[in-house]
Protein backbone atom coordinates (compact mmCIF):
# COMPACT_ATOMS: atom_id res chain seq x y z
CA UNK A 1 0.00 0.00 0.00
CA UNK A 2 2.85 2.39 -0.75
CA UNK A 3 4.06 4.49 -3.66
CA UNK A 4 7.74 3.64 -3.95
CA UNK A 5 10.02 5.96 -5.86
CA UNK A 6 12.65 3.31 -6.60
CA UNK A 7 12.26 -0.42 -7.17
CA UNK A 8 15.13 -2.87 -6.73
CA UNK A 9 15.07 -5.29 -9.64
CA UNK A 10 16.21 -8.88 -9.61
CA UNK A 11 17.98 -9.77 -12.82
CA UNK A 12 17.23 -13.50 -12.52
CA UNK A 13 14.27 -14.67 -10.40
CA UNK A 14 15.72 -18.16 -10.18
CA UNK A 15 18.90 -16.85 -8.59
CA UNK A 16 17.41 -14.50 -6.06
CA UNK A 17 20.32 -12.05 -5.67
CA UNK A 18 19.68 -8.42 -6.48
CA UNK A 19 22.14 -6.78 -8.83
CA UNK A 20 20.60 -3.36 -9.29
CA UNK A 21 20.20 -2.05 -5.78
CA UNK A 22 19.84 1.70 -5.22
CA UNK A 23 22.76 3.82 -4.15
CA UNK A 24 21.29 5.35 -1.00
CA UNK A 25 20.15 3.69 2.22
CA UNK A 26 16.60 5.02 2.21
CA UNK A 27 16.01 3.89 -1.37
CA UNK A 28 16.53 0.21 -0.60
CA UNK A 29 13.48 -1.91 -1.37
CA UNK A 30 13.45 -3.91 1.85
CA UNK A 31 10.56 -6.07 0.71
CA UNK A 32 12.56 -7.27 -2.29
CA UNK A 33 15.73 -7.68 -0.23
CA UNK A 34 13.91 -9.84 2.35
CA UNK A 35 12.40 -11.97 -0.40
CA UNK A 36 15.75 -12.48 -2.13
CA UNK A 37 17.49 -13.59 1.06
CA UNK A 38 14.55 -15.70 2.23
CA UNK A 39 14.39 -17.51 -1.10
CA UNK A 40 18.10 -18.34 -0.99
CA UNK A 41 17.89 -19.49 2.64
CA UNK A 42 15.02 -21.85 1.77
CA UNK A 43 17.10 -23.32 -1.07
CA UNK A 44 20.09 -23.75 1.26
CA UNK A 45 17.92 -25.61 3.79
CA UNK A 46 16.49 -27.80 1.02
CA UNK A 47 19.95 -28.64 -0.33
CA UNK A 48 21.17 -29.43 3.20
CA UNK A 49 18.30 -31.86 3.76
CA UNK A 50 19.18 -33.59 0.49
CA UNK A 51 22.88 -33.78 1.43
CA UNK A 52 23.95 -31.77 -1.64
CA UNK A 53 26.85 -29.98 0.02
CA UNK A 54 28.29 -28.67 -3.23
CA UNK A 55 25.02 -26.90 -3.95
CA UNK A 56 24.93 -25.60 -0.37
CA UNK A 57 28.36 -24.05 -0.83
CA UNK A 58 27.35 -22.43 -4.14
CA UNK A 59 24.15 -20.97 -2.68
CA UNK A 60 26.01 -19.67 0.38
CA UNK A 61 28.47 -17.87 -1.86
CA UNK A 62 25.61 -16.40 -3.88
CA UNK A 63 23.95 -15.08 -0.71
CA UNK A 64 27.10 -13.63 0.85
CA UNK A 65 27.92 -11.77 -2.40
CA UNK A 66 24.40 -10.37 -2.90
CA UNK A 67 23.59 -6.75 -2.09
CA UNK A 68 20.33 -7.91 -0.51
CA UNK A 69 22.25 -9.92 2.07
CA UNK A 70 24.71 -7.10 2.69
CA UNK A 71 21.89 -4.58 3.21
CA UNK A 72 20.14 -6.84 5.75
CA UNK A 73 23.44 -7.50 7.55
CA UNK A 74 24.13 -3.77 7.95
CA UNK A 75 20.55 -3.18 9.06
CA UNK A 76 20.88 -5.84 11.75
CA UNK A 77 24.02 -4.40 13.35
CA UNK A 78 22.68 -0.82 13.18
CA UNK A 79 19.30 -1.61 14.76
CA UNK A 80 20.13 -4.08 17.54
CA UNK A 81 20.86 -3.18 21.17
CA UNK A 82 24.61 -2.96 20.56
CA UNK A 83 24.41 -0.43 17.75
CA UNK A 84 26.02 2.30 19.90
CA UNK A 85 28.85 0.06 21.15
CA UNK A 86 32.05 0.48 19.14
CA UNK A 87 34.96 -1.91 18.73
CA UNK A 88 38.66 -1.10 18.97
CA UNK A 89 38.37 1.47 16.15
CA UNK A 90 35.71 3.50 17.99
CA UNK A 91 33.48 3.61 14.88
CA UNK A 92 29.68 3.32 14.81
CA UNK A 93 27.35 3.71 11.84
CA UNK A 94 24.60 6.24 12.51
CA UNK A 95 23.84 8.18 9.31
CA UNK A 96 22.28 6.77 6.11
CA UNK A 97 25.47 7.69 4.24
CA UNK A 98 27.59 5.65 6.64
CA UNK A 99 25.25 2.68 6.31
CA UNK A 100 25.32 2.86 2.52
CA UNK A 101 29.11 2.97 2.48
CA UNK A 102 29.26 0.08 4.95
CA UNK A 103 26.97 -2.03 2.76
CA UNK A 104 29.30 -1.69 -0.23
CA UNK A 105 32.41 -2.26 1.92
CA UNK A 106 31.42 -5.83 2.81
CA UNK A 107 33.83 -7.50 0.40
CA UNK A 108 35.73 -10.73 1.05
CA UNK A 109 38.72 -9.71 -1.06
CA UNK A 110 41.22 -7.82 1.07
CA UNK A 111 39.16 -8.26 4.24
CA UNK A 112 41.10 -8.54 7.50
CA UNK A 113 39.19 -8.44 10.81
CA UNK A 114 40.50 -6.20 13.57
CA UNK A 115 41.18 -7.48 17.10
CA UNK A 116 38.22 -7.57 19.44
CA UNK A 117 37.79 -5.18 22.36
CA UNK A 118 37.81 -7.20 25.59
CA UNK A 119 35.61 -6.08 28.50
CA UNK A 120 34.27 -7.92 31.54
CA UNK A 121 30.69 -8.07 32.79
CA UNK A 122 29.49 -9.66 36.05
CA UNK A 123 27.97 -13.12 35.89
CA UNK A 124 24.48 -13.73 37.24
CA UNK A 125 26.02 -15.10 40.45
CA UNK A 126 27.72 -11.73 40.99
CA UNK A 127 30.98 -13.23 42.31
CA UNK A 128 32.74 -13.74 38.96
CA UNK A 129 33.27 -11.74 35.78
CA UNK A 130 32.47 -12.95 32.30
CA UNK A 131 34.80 -11.94 29.41
CA UNK A 132 33.02 -10.25 26.52
CA UNK A 133 34.80 -9.56 23.23
CA UNK A 134 33.33 -6.82 21.03
CA UNK A 135 34.10 -6.80 17.28
CA UNK A 136 34.15 -3.64 15.20
CA UNK A 137 31.00 -2.64 13.33
CA UNK A 138 32.41 -3.89 10.02
CA UNK A 139 33.40 -7.24 11.51
CA UNK A 140 29.94 -7.56 13.07
CA UNK A 141 28.30 -6.85 9.72
CA UNK A 142 30.50 -9.42 7.97
CA UNK A 143 29.57 -12.01 10.59
CA UNK A 144 25.88 -11.13 10.22
CA UNK A 145 26.19 -11.55 6.43
CA UNK A 146 27.77 -15.00 6.65
CA UNK A 147 25.34 -15.96 9.40
CA UNK A 148 22.47 -15.45 6.92
CA UNK A 149 24.02 -18.25 4.85
CA UNK A 150 25.05 -20.50 7.76
CA UNK A 151 21.89 -20.38 9.89
CA UNK A 152 19.69 -22.44 7.47
CA UNK A 153 22.32 -25.21 7.62
CA UNK A 154 22.51 -24.98 11.42
CA UNK A 155 18.72 -25.18 11.79
CA UNK A 156 18.45 -28.13 9.42
CA UNK A 157 21.19 -30.18 11.11
CA UNK A 158 20.46 -29.13 14.73
CA UNK A 159 19.48 -31.48 17.53
CA UNK A 160 15.66 -31.63 17.83
CA UNK A 161 15.71 -30.70 21.53
CA UNK A 162 18.19 -27.82 21.31
CA UNK A 163 16.53 -24.50 22.14
CA UNK A 164 19.15 -21.83 22.85
CA UNK A 165 20.12 -19.15 20.30
CA UNK A 166 17.84 -20.61 17.64
CA UNK A 167 15.22 -18.98 15.46
CA UNK A 168 11.67 -19.20 16.88
CA UNK A 169 12.78 -21.13 19.99
CA UNK A 170 13.10 -20.01 23.60
CA UNK A 171 13.85 -21.06 27.16
CA UNK A 172 10.13 -21.66 27.66
CA UNK A 173 10.32 -24.43 25.03
CA UNK A 174 13.20 -26.08 26.92
CA UNK A 175 11.28 -25.96 30.22
CA UNK A 176 8.20 -27.42 28.55
CA UNK A 177 10.39 -30.22 27.14
CA UNK A 178 11.50 -30.98 30.71
CA UNK A 179 7.86 -31.10 31.78
CA UNK A 180 7.00 -33.59 29.03
CA UNK A 181 10.01 -35.79 29.84
CA UNK A 182 9.51 -35.88 33.63
CA UNK A 183 5.91 -35.11 34.63
CA UNK A 184 4.33 -38.57 34.68
CA UNK A 185 5.05 -41.31 37.22
CA UNK A 186 6.28 -43.75 34.56
CA UNK A 187 8.89 -41.28 33.26
CA UNK A 188 12.58 -41.05 34.19
CA UNK A 189 13.38 -40.35 37.83
CA UNK A 190 17.07 -39.40 37.59
CA UNK A 191 18.63 -36.36 35.93
CA UNK A 192 22.20 -35.60 34.90
CA UNK A 193 22.68 -31.83 35.14
CA UNK A 194 25.43 -30.98 32.67
CA UNK A 195 27.58 -27.88 32.78
CA UNK A 196 30.33 -27.34 30.20
CA UNK A 197 33.37 -25.51 31.56
CA UNK A 198 33.99 -22.24 29.67
CA UNK A 199 32.24 -23.54 26.56
CA UNK A 200 32.72 -20.52 24.29
CA UNK A 201 36.36 -20.02 25.31
CA UNK A 202 37.59 -23.60 24.79
CA UNK A 203 36.06 -24.87 21.55
CA UNK A 204 38.77 -26.36 19.36
CA UNK A 205 39.63 -24.21 16.33
CA UNK A 206 40.74 -27.31 14.42
CA UNK A 207 37.35 -28.97 14.96
CA UNK A 208 35.46 -25.85 13.87
CA UNK A 209 37.52 -25.44 10.69
CA UNK A 210 37.03 -29.12 9.82
CA UNK A 211 33.29 -29.40 10.47
CA UNK A 212 31.52 -26.03 10.10
CA UNK A 213 30.08 -25.81 6.53
CA UNK A 214 31.01 -22.25 5.63
CA UNK A 215 33.84 -20.31 3.99
CA UNK A 216 36.92 -21.62 5.82
CA UNK A 217 39.02 -18.55 5.04
CA UNK A 218 36.55 -16.20 6.69
CA UNK A 219 36.06 -18.51 9.66
CA UNK A 220 39.82 -18.82 10.24
CA UNK A 221 40.24 -15.03 10.14
CA UNK A 222 37.57 -14.52 12.81
CA UNK A 223 38.89 -17.28 15.06
CA UNK A 224 42.48 -15.99 14.89
CA UNK A 225 41.67 -12.25 15.14
CA UNK A 226 42.82 -11.96 18.77
CA UNK A 227 41.70 -9.31 21.23
CA UNK A 228 42.93 -6.09 22.85
CA UNK A 229 42.96 -5.73 26.62
CA UNK A 230 44.63 -2.83 28.45
CA UNK A 231 46.18 -1.69 25.15
CA UNK A 232 47.90 -5.06 24.68
CA UNK A 233 47.24 -7.58 21.91
CA UNK A 234 46.45 -11.18 22.89
CA UNK A 235 46.35 -14.00 20.36
CA UNK A 236 43.50 -16.55 20.40
CA UNK A 237 44.41 -20.23 20.09
CA UNK A 238 41.00 -21.74 20.87
CA UNK A 239 37.41 -20.73 21.54
CA UNK A 240 34.95 -18.45 19.79
CA UNK A 241 34.45 -15.01 21.38
CA UNK A 242 31.35 -14.22 23.40
CA UNK A 243 30.05 -11.06 21.78
CA UNK A 244 30.41 -12.08 18.15
CA UNK A 245 27.15 -12.34 16.20
CA UNK A 246 28.07 -15.71 14.70
CA UNK A 247 29.51 -17.21 17.93
CA UNK A 248 26.25 -18.65 19.37
CA UNK A 249 25.53 -20.54 16.13
CA UNK A 250 29.10 -21.89 16.03
CA UNK A 251 28.74 -23.09 19.63
CA UNK A 252 25.38 -24.70 18.84
CA UNK A 253 26.79 -26.52 15.82
CA UNK A 254 29.70 -27.73 17.95
CA UNK A 255 27.32 -29.37 20.42
CA UNK A 256 24.84 -30.66 17.83
CA UNK A 257 24.96 -34.43 17.42
CA UNK A 258 25.04 -35.24 21.12
CA UNK A 259 21.31 -36.01 21.23
CA UNK A 260 21.57 -38.33 18.22
CA UNK A 261 24.53 -40.08 19.85
CA UNK A 262 22.48 -40.79 22.98
CA UNK A 263 19.47 -41.95 20.94
CA UNK A 264 21.64 -44.41 18.99
CA UNK A 265 22.98 -45.94 22.22
CA UNK A 266 19.66 -45.85 24.13
CA UNK A 267 16.79 -46.28 21.62
CA UNK A 268 13.25 -45.58 22.82
CA UNK A 269 11.96 -49.06 22.01
CA UNK A 270 10.88 -52.09 23.98
CA UNK A 271 8.76 -52.41 27.10
CA UNK A 272 8.39 -49.25 29.20
CA UNK A 273 9.82 -50.90 32.31
CA UNK A 274 12.97 -51.92 30.43
CA UNK A 275 13.63 -48.66 28.59
CA UNK A 276 16.57 -46.51 29.58
CA UNK A 277 14.26 -43.44 29.41
CA UNK A 278 17.12 -41.27 28.20
CA UNK A 279 15.99 -37.81 27.08
CA UNK A 280 18.23 -34.89 26.16
CA UNK A 281 17.28 -31.19 26.54
CA UNK A 282 19.81 -28.44 25.81
CA UNK A 283 19.72 -24.65 25.93
CA UNK A 284 23.01 -23.23 24.61
CA UNK A 285 25.72 -24.85 26.79
CA UNK A 286 23.35 -25.89 29.61
CA UNK A 287 21.78 -29.33 29.28
CA UNK A 288 20.16 -32.12 31.23
CA UNK A 289 19.88 -35.84 30.48
CA UNK A 290 17.22 -38.06 32.06
CA UNK A 291 17.58 -41.76 32.86
CA UNK A 292 15.86 -44.57 34.75
CA UNK A 293 18.74 -45.07 37.21
CA UNK A 294 21.68 -43.27 38.73
CA UNK A 295 24.03 -46.05 37.62
CA UNK A 296 22.97 -45.69 33.98
CA UNK A 297 23.69 -41.95 33.97
CA UNK A 298 26.94 -42.27 35.88
CA UNK A 299 28.48 -45.31 34.17
CA UNK A 300 27.11 -45.16 30.61
CA UNK A 301 25.67 -41.74 29.72
CA UNK A 302 28.27 -39.50 31.34
CA UNK A 303 31.30 -41.24 29.69
CA UNK A 304 29.60 -40.88 26.29
CA UNK A 305 29.04 -37.16 26.87
CA UNK A 306 32.62 -36.64 28.06
CA UNK A 307 34.04 -38.40 25.00
CA UNK A 308 31.82 -36.33 22.67
CA UNK A 309 32.99 -33.10 24.29
CA UNK A 310 36.65 -34.16 24.41
CA UNK A 311 36.74 -34.43 20.61
CA UNK A 312 35.71 -30.75 20.46
CA UNK A 313 38.19 -29.52 23.06
CA UNK A 314 35.55 -29.26 25.80
CA UNK A 315 34.98 -30.87 29.17
CA UNK A 316 32.33 -31.04 31.87
CA UNK A 317 32.66 -29.01 35.04
CA UNK A 318 33.27 -31.52 37.84
CA UNK A 319 31.78 -29.17 40.46
CA UNK A 320 28.56 -28.29 38.61
CA UNK A 321 27.81 -31.59 36.84
CA UNK A 322 25.71 -33.65 39.25
CA UNK A 323 23.17 -36.48 39.16
CA UNK A 324 19.95 -35.73 41.02
CA UNK A 325 16.71 -37.56 41.80
CA UNK A 326 13.56 -35.81 40.65
CA UNK A 327 12.20 -35.74 44.23
CA UNK A 328 15.24 -33.71 45.31
CA UNK A 329 14.68 -31.34 42.41
CA UNK A 330 17.13 -29.44 40.23
CA UNK A 331 17.50 -25.94 38.82
CA UNK A 332 17.47 -25.40 35.06
CA UNK A 333 17.26 -22.04 33.27
CA UNK A 334 16.15 -20.20 36.39
CA UNK A 335 13.39 -22.70 37.28
CA UNK A 336 13.24 -25.40 39.95
CA UNK A 337 11.92 -28.70 38.59
CA UNK A 338 10.78 -31.12 41.28
CA UNK A 339 8.30 -33.87 42.08
CA UNK A 340 6.60 -34.00 45.50
CA UNK A 341 4.92 -36.88 47.33
CA UNK A 342 1.52 -36.14 48.86
CA UNK A 343 0.30 -39.36 50.44
CA UNK A 344 -0.02 -41.93 47.68
CA UNK A 345 -0.07 -39.26 44.99
CA UNK A 346 2.75 -37.29 43.46
CA UNK A 347 2.72 -33.70 42.28
CA UNK A 348 5.10 -32.31 39.68
CA UNK A 349 5.89 -28.60 39.92
CA UNK A 350 8.10 -26.18 38.01
CA UNK A 351 8.60 -22.94 39.94
CA UNK A 352 11.00 -19.98 39.79
CA UNK A 353 14.20 -21.02 41.54
CA UNK A 354 15.22 -19.43 44.83
CA UNK A 355 18.45 -18.29 43.20
CA UNK A 356 16.52 -16.50 40.44
CA UNK A 357 14.15 -14.81 42.91
CA UNK A 358 16.98 -13.67 45.17
CA UNK A 359 18.99 -12.30 42.24
CA UNK A 360 15.97 -10.38 40.97
CA UNK A 361 15.11 -8.86 44.35
CA UNK A 362 18.77 -8.01 44.95
CA UNK A 363 18.83 -6.11 41.66
CA UNK A 364 15.58 -4.26 42.45
CA UNK A 365 16.66 -3.31 45.97
CA UNK A 366 20.02 -2.07 44.70
CA UNK A 367 18.30 0.10 42.10
CA UNK A 368 15.94 1.55 44.71
CA UNK A 369 18.79 2.37 47.11
CA UNK A 370 20.71 4.11 44.31
CA UNK A 371 17.68 6.25 43.39
CA UNK A 372 17.71 8.76 46.23
CA UNK A 373 17.61 11.72 43.84
CA UNK A 374 14.89 10.35 41.54
CA UNK A 375 11.25 11.29 41.77
CA UNK A 376 8.63 8.60 42.33
CA UNK A 377 7.68 8.69 38.64
CA UNK A 378 11.29 8.32 37.50
CA UNK A 379 11.84 5.41 39.88
CA UNK A 380 8.69 3.68 38.60
CA UNK A 381 9.89 4.17 35.01
CA UNK A 382 13.09 2.29 35.88
CA UNK A 383 11.51 -0.47 37.95
CA UNK A 384 8.59 -1.39 35.68
CA UNK A 385 10.71 -2.86 32.83
CA UNK A 386 12.69 -4.93 35.35
CA UNK A 387 9.54 -6.31 36.99
CA UNK A 388 7.78 -6.92 33.68
CA UNK A 389 10.73 -8.74 32.12
CA UNK A 390 11.25 -11.03 35.12
CA UNK A 391 7.55 -11.83 35.50
CA UNK A 392 7.03 -12.48 31.78
CA UNK A 393 9.94 -14.93 31.77
CA UNK A 394 8.43 -16.93 34.66
CA UNK A 395 4.75 -16.66 33.67
CA UNK A 396 4.70 -20.13 32.08
CA UNK A 397 5.38 -22.01 35.35
CA UNK A 398 3.78 -22.25 38.81
CA UNK A 399 4.73 -18.78 39.98
CA UNK A 400 1.65 -16.91 41.24
CA UNK A 401 2.53 -17.25 44.93
CA UNK A 402 6.14 -16.24 44.26
CA UNK A 403 4.92 -13.21 42.29
CA UNK A 404 2.89 -12.08 45.33
CA UNK A 405 5.90 -12.60 47.61
CA UNK A 406 8.09 -10.57 45.24
CA UNK A 407 5.50 -7.77 45.19
CA UNK A 408 5.55 -7.65 48.99
CA UNK A 409 9.36 -7.52 49.09
CA UNK A 410 9.42 -4.69 46.53
CA UNK A 411 6.76 -2.81 48.52
CA UNK A 412 8.90 -3.05 51.66
CA UNK A 413 11.94 -1.68 49.80
CA UNK A 414 9.92 1.21 48.33
CA UNK A 415 8.32 2.02 51.70
CA UNK A 416 11.79 2.24 53.28
CA UNK A 417 12.89 4.45 50.36
CA UNK A 418 9.97 6.80 51.02
CA UNK A 419 10.61 6.86 54.78
CA UNK A 420 14.25 7.82 54.18
CA UNK A 421 13.22 10.66 51.86
CA UNK A 422 10.80 12.12 54.41
CA UNK A 423 12.28 11.30 57.81
CA UNK A 424 10.20 13.90 59.68
CA UNK A 425 6.83 13.13 58.06
CA UNK A 426 4.25 10.81 59.60
CA UNK A 427 3.42 7.51 57.95
CA UNK A 428 -0.07 8.66 56.97
CA UNK A 429 1.40 11.59 55.04
CA UNK A 430 3.80 9.26 53.18
CA UNK A 431 0.95 6.88 52.40
CA UNK A 432 -1.24 9.64 50.96
CA UNK A 433 1.62 11.04 48.87
CA UNK A 434 2.93 7.85 47.30
CA UNK A 435 0.05 5.37 47.70
CA UNK A 436 -3.18 7.27 46.94
CA UNK A 437 -6.59 5.66 47.44
CA UNK A 438 -7.43 4.94 43.80
CA UNK A 439 -8.98 1.76 42.51
CA UNK A 440 -9.46 -1.51 44.37
CA UNK A 441 -5.82 -1.69 45.52
CA UNK A 442 -4.98 1.25 47.78
CA UNK A 443 -1.30 0.43 48.10
CA UNK A 444 0.01 0.93 44.56
CA UNK A 445 3.16 3.05 44.36
CA UNK A 446 2.22 6.07 42.21
CA UNK A 447 4.12 9.00 40.70
CA UNK A 448 4.05 11.47 37.83
CA UNK A 449 6.28 11.91 34.79
CA UNK A 450 6.64 15.03 32.70
CA UNK A 451 6.89 14.45 28.94
CA UNK A 452 9.04 16.30 26.43
CA UNK A 453 6.19 18.64 25.57
CA UNK A 454 5.39 19.36 29.21
CA UNK A 455 2.40 17.05 29.58
CA UNK A 456 2.02 15.33 32.96
CA UNK A 457 1.38 11.60 33.08
CA UNK A 458 0.45 9.53 36.14
CA UNK A 459 2.41 6.26 36.34
CA UNK A 460 1.96 3.33 38.70
CA UNK A 461 4.29 0.53 39.73
CA UNK A 462 3.63 -2.73 37.94
CA UNK A 463 2.77 -5.68 40.19
CA UNK A 464 4.37 -8.97 39.21
CA UNK A 465 1.18 -10.70 40.36
CA UNK A 466 -0.76 -8.78 37.70
CA UNK A 467 1.01 -10.82 35.00
CA UNK A 468 -1.28 -13.64 33.96
CA UNK A 469 0.00 -17.22 34.29
CA UNK A 470 -0.16 -19.00 30.92
CA UNK A 471 0.60 -22.45 29.56
CA UNK A 472 3.28 -22.44 26.90
CA UNK A 473 2.93 -24.62 23.82
CA UNK A 474 6.31 -26.13 22.97
CA UNK A 475 7.63 -25.78 19.45
CA UNK A 476 7.66 -29.06 17.58
CA UNK A 477 11.12 -30.61 17.83
CA UNK A 478 11.53 -31.19 14.08
CA UNK A 479 10.23 -27.75 13.02
CA UNK A 480 12.55 -25.81 10.69
CA UNK A 481 11.85 -22.08 10.13
CA UNK A 482 13.71 -22.16 6.79
CA UNK A 483 11.84 -25.13 5.33
CA UNK A 484 8.85 -24.17 3.18
CA UNK A 485 6.78 -27.03 4.62
CA UNK A 486 6.80 -25.36 8.05
CA UNK A 487 5.86 -21.83 6.91
CA UNK A 488 2.20 -22.08 7.94
CA UNK A 489 3.10 -23.62 11.29
CA UNK A 490 5.41 -20.77 12.27
CA UNK A 491 2.94 -18.13 11.06
CA UNK A 492 0.31 -19.52 13.42
CA UNK A 493 2.79 -19.55 16.33
CA UNK A 494 3.75 -15.95 15.55
CA UNK A 495 0.10 -14.86 15.65
CA UNK A 496 -0.38 -16.51 19.06
CA UNK A 497 2.81 -14.93 20.49
CA UNK A 498 2.02 -11.45 19.21
CA UNK A 499 -1.53 -11.57 20.58
CA UNK A 500 -0.17 -12.60 23.98
CA UNK A 501 2.61 -9.98 23.89
CA UNK A 502 0.26 -7.13 22.97
CA UNK A 503 -2.41 -8.11 25.48
CA UNK A 504 -3.55 -5.03 27.36
CA UNK A 505 -2.55 -2.74 24.45
CA UNK A 506 -5.78 -2.81 22.51
CA UNK A 507 -4.78 -0.23 19.94
CA UNK A 508 -1.63 -2.21 19.08
CA UNK A 509 -3.59 -5.44 18.73
CA UNK A 510 -6.15 -3.65 16.54
CA UNK A 511 -3.50 -2.20 14.23
CA UNK A 512 -1.53 -5.44 14.05
CA UNK A 513 -4.62 -7.47 13.13
CA UNK A 514 -5.87 -4.77 10.76
CA UNK A 515 -2.57 -5.04 8.87
CA UNK A 516 -2.59 -8.87 9.12
CA UNK A 517 0.71 -8.63 11.00
CA UNK A 518 2.51 -7.02 8.04
CA UNK A 519 4.43 -3.77 7.65
CA UNK A 520 2.64 -1.61 5.08
CA UNK A 521 5.91 -0.61 3.36
CA UNK A 522 7.91 -3.84 2.95
CA UNK A 523 4.99 -6.26 3.53
CA UNK A 524 7.12 -8.41 5.86
CA UNK A 525 6.04 -9.74 9.26
CA UNK A 526 6.15 -7.40 12.27
CA UNK A 527 7.63 -9.30 15.23
CA UNK A 528 9.35 -8.60 18.53
CA UNK A 529 12.70 -9.07 16.79
CA UNK A 530 11.97 -6.63 13.95
CA UNK A 531 10.31 -4.11 16.28
CA UNK A 532 7.78 -1.54 15.15
CA UNK A 533 7.06 2.18 15.08
CA UNK A 534 3.66 3.84 15.19
CA UNK A 535 3.37 6.12 12.14
CA UNK A 536 0.83 8.95 11.88
CA UNK A 537 -0.73 9.09 8.42
CA UNK A 538 -1.32 12.81 8.85
CA UNK A 539 1.70 14.04 10.77
CA UNK A 540 1.06 15.60 14.16
CA UNK A 541 3.05 18.64 13.05
CA UNK A 542 0.39 19.11 10.37
CA UNK A 543 -2.52 18.70 12.75
CA UNK A 544 -2.84 14.92 12.78
CA UNK A 545 -4.40 13.26 15.83
CA UNK A 546 -3.29 10.30 17.94
CA UNK A 547 -6.50 8.43 17.21
CA UNK A 548 -6.21 4.89 15.90
CA UNK A 549 -7.70 5.92 12.55
CA UNK A 550 -4.59 8.04 11.92
CA UNK A 551 -1.98 5.42 12.87
CA UNK A 552 -0.31 2.38 11.30
CA UNK A 553 2.53 0.08 12.36
CA UNK A 554 5.79 0.08 10.36
CA UNK A 555 9.24 -1.40 10.79
CA UNK A 556 11.72 1.16 12.20
CA UNK A 557 13.75 1.25 8.98
CA UNK A 558 10.62 1.48 6.84
CA UNK A 559 9.40 4.34 9.05
CA UNK A 560 12.62 6.25 8.41
CA UNK A 561 12.25 5.54 4.70
CA UNK A 562 8.72 6.98 4.65
CA UNK A 563 9.84 10.24 6.26
CA UNK A 564 13.05 10.64 4.23
CA UNK A 565 11.42 9.98 0.85
CA UNK A 566 7.93 11.27 1.55
CA UNK A 567 6.32 7.92 0.68
CA UNK A 568 2.55 7.72 0.82
CA UNK A 569 1.11 5.12 3.21
CA UNK A 570 -2.56 4.18 3.34
CA UNK A 571 -4.65 2.13 5.71
CA UNK A 572 -5.33 -1.39 4.40
CA UNK A 573 -8.78 -1.97 3.05
CA UNK A 574 -11.01 -3.90 5.47
CA UNK A 575 -11.54 -7.52 4.52
CA UNK A 576 -15.18 -8.07 3.62
CA UNK A 577 -16.69 -11.50 3.95
CA UNK A 578 -18.76 -12.84 1.08
CA UNK A 579 -22.49 -12.69 1.79
CA UNK A 580 -24.26 -16.08 1.71
CA UNK A 581 -26.61 -16.56 -1.18
CA UNK A 582 -30.30 -16.42 -0.40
Amino acid sequence: MTTETTEAKASDPSVGATTDMPLTWHQINWRQAERNVRRLQARIAQATQAGKWGKVKALQRLLTHSLSGKALAVRRVTENTGKRTAGVDGVTWKTPEQKTAAMYSLQQRGYHPQPLRRIYIPKSSGDKMRPLSIPTMRDRAMQALYLLALDPVAETTADPNSYGFRTARSAADAIEACFIALCRNDRAQWILEGDIRSCFDRISHEWLLAHIPMDKTMLRKWLKAGYMESYRFHATVDGTPQGGIISPVLANMTLDGLEQLLISHFPKKGRPEKRAKVNFIRYADDFCVTGNSKELLEQEVKPLVEQFLRERGLQLSAEKTVITHIEQGFDFLGQTIRKYHRGKRTKFFITPSKKSVKAFLRKVRKRIKESRDLTAGELIAELNPMIRGWALYHRYVVSKAIFHAADHAIFQAIWNWARRRHRHKPRRWIKDKYFPDEGPNRWIFTGVLTGEEGQVKVVRLLLASSIRIERHTKVRAEANPYALDWETYFEKRLDVRMNARLKGKRWLIHLWKEQQGLCLVCHQKITKITGWHSHHLLWRSKGGSDRIENRVLLHPTCHQQVHSQGLHVEKPRPVTRAQPKA
